[in-house]
C-alpha cells in the first residue's frame, strides 16, 4: 500500500480516542483507526524506509512501529490506548537501543527528527568523548542543525554541567539524551502522499547527527562487551 496522505479524519479519531480512551469506544470505531491511522501510517513508514534504504544502503537500515495499546503494567492511571502512534528507522534492531530516525503523529501535530534516548551514564560519556575527539567536527554539525530554524534539542539537562565547551556544543554536551527534532501542527504536509520525501530529505539533513551517534553507541557497546567479557574470565558470574 502506497502512503496516500492522512486527512482530517485521521485527527478526529485521535480527538475521539483522547476523550474517550476505553475499550468499548475504541472496538465500535476500529475500522476509523485502521482505515485512517494505522494503515496510512504503515504506509508512510515503508515508504519512507524504501526511500532510506536506497539513499543509504550502507546503514543496512531496519524499522518498527508502536501498536497502539499501552503496556498493561504501565498505565499509572490512563486508558488502555495511547493517543499517539509513532515509528522509528535504524541500524539494526531497535531492541539494541541505538541511534534512530523517528515520525510520531498524534491528535494536535506530528513531530520527526533523530537521536538517541538511552541516558545510561557509560553512554553520555562516550558521547562526550566523541565531541572531545573531534571539537571542530561537533561544532559544525551542531552549527547545521542550529542553522535549520525550527529543530529544538530533546533531553534533559544534567543539574551539575559537565563541562564548557563553546555555546554550540554546550547544550549538547550537558544533556542525558542526545536528539534533534521538529514539532509540526496537524494538517498540512500530513495530508499529501509526498510526506515519505519530505521525511527523507529532512533526515538526510540529520544523517550526520545519526553517524555520529552511531559511532558512540558503536564504541560504547564494544566497551561494555569487553568488560562483560573480562568479567567473565574473572570468575564474577560464577
Amino acid at each position: 500500500m502506497q502512503f496516500q496522505g492522512f486527512s482530517q479524519a485521521t485527527g478526529d479519531f485521535l480527538w475521539g480516542l483522547t476523550m474517550n480512551n476505553d475499550r468499548a469506544w475504541f472496538q465500535a470505531h476500529r475500522d476509523e483507526f485502521e482505515t485512517h491511522l494505522n494503515r496510512p501510517f504503515r504506509a508512510l513508514l515503508a515508504d519512507t524506509l524504501a526511500l532510506m534504504r536506497a539513499r543509504y544502503p550502507d546503514l543496512e537500515l531496519e524499522s518498527h512501529v508502536s501498536r497502539i495499546y499501552r503496556d498493561a503494567r504501565r498505565l499509572f492511571g490512563r486508558g488502555p490506548f495511547k493517543d499517539h502512534l509513532w515509528f522509528t528507522i535504524q541500524t539494526g534492531s531497535h531492541r539494541d537501543g541505538g541511534p534512530v530516525f523517528w515520525c510520531e503523529v498524534g491528535a494536535t501535530g506530528w513531530n520527526y527528527g533523530a537521536g538517541i534516548w538511552d541516558d545510561a551514564a557509560d553512554l553520555s560519556e562516550g558521547f562526550r568523548r566523541h565531541i572531545d575527539a573531534d571539537l571542530p567536527r561537533f561544532e559544525a554539525l551542531a552549527a547545521d542543525i542550529a542553522a535549520l530554524g525550527d529543530y529544538r534539542l530533546y533531553g534533559e539537562r544534567y543539574k551539575r554541567p559537565k563541562g564548557t565547551r563553546s555555546p554550540l556544543i554546550d547544550p549538547w554536551y550537558n544533556s542525558k539524551h542526545h536528539s534533534a527534532g521538529r514539532e509540526c501542527p496537524f494538517g498540512g504536509p500530513m495530508f499529501d502522499p509526498a510526506l515519505p520525501e519530505l521525511l527523507a530529505e529532512e533526515y538526510g539533513k540529520l544523517m550526520p547527527l545519526y553517524r555520529f551517534l552511531l559511532e558512540v553507541w558503536r564504541d560504547v557497546t564494544a566497551q561494555r562487551a569487553a568488560k562483560f567479557a573480562q568479567a567473565a574470565l574473572g570468575g564474577e558470574f560464577l
